[in-house]
């Protein structure tokens, strides 16, 4: 298994805070809170730049709101210099890490999207006569910290990078509780350890592939469903033997 050092430079470099910058602020331009970051853009840059290498980066409180469709979701936004952070970040980070995800993966990726996705099904829909169809109950609220972490560090060596990556999770705004008991859990066991990532960050969005990409793999090379795909926290797998 491929672990990436040395990332921190290519982060950290004023031209990718600047290409993040423009990555950002996509659709959003004349945006109030855009227009005056970018009023100011190569010092409020040099500003970020400095507080990454110090270390005294520290992310920004959230702006909630919910929307209903398809389904009810609590939506946060970061403010819009972290969303700087998060594009530069993921600059380097997701070329790298997208490697190691299966091609039926969908859903932020570059060329991965829901036509793509949506073709795909209709493909494995026509040739099966049987498909199971599953969502994962809850997904961003329910994603462990712990859990994510150490799939993270599977496969990034590099501590700067690490600690930038922890920082943005640990920094995660509060979601919707959401209480599931397994076999010996107590009463707290639910609450003893951080759950939740924000719907809105690109981070997020990321982290959520990462964190269900072992599923992926052990459904196409330990159980050999030749027809599987998955859309964040929806998969499905189709067969022509209602047994597999």
């Amino acid at each position: 298994m491929k672990r990436y050092r040395n990332l921190w430079p290519q982060i950290i470099a004023f031209e990718n805070l600047l290409l993040a910058s423009k990555k950002a602020q996509k659709s959003k331009r004349f945006h109030p809170n855009v227009l005056k970051f970018n009023y100011n853009l190569e010092s409020e840059l040099f500003t970020l730049q400095e507080e990454l290498i110090q270390k005294t980066y520290q992310p920004g409180k959230y702006r909630t709101f919910r929307i209903f469709e398809p389904k009810p979701r609590l939506i946060s936004a970061a403010p819009y210099r972290d969303r700087v952070v998060h594009h530069a970040l993921c600059n380097i980070i997701i070329p790298l890490l997208d490697k190691s995800f299966i091609d039926d993966s969908y859903a932020n990726r570059q060329g991965f999207g829901t036509h793509r996705a949506l073709k795909r099904l209709i493909d494995f829909a026509r040739s099966s006569h049987y498909v199971l169809q599953c969502d994962i109950k809850k997904y961003f609220p329910c994603i462990d910290h712990l859990i994510l972490k150490s799939l993270i560090r599977k496969k990034i060596k590099c501590v700067d990078t690490l600690w930038l990556i922890e920082k943005i999770i640990d920094c995660s705004n509060e979601q919707e509780t959401v209480l599931d008991y397994f076999a010996e859990d107590n009463l707290l066991t639910p609450l003893e350890r951080k759950k939740g990532l924000p719907i809105g960050n690109l981070t997020s969005q990321f982290f959520a592939n990462i964190y269900l990409n072992g599923l992926d793999h052990y459904l196409k090379e330990n159980v050999k469903a030749r027809k599987y795909l998955r859309y964040v926290d929806d998969f499905a797998l189709f067969s022509n033997d209602k047994f597999f």
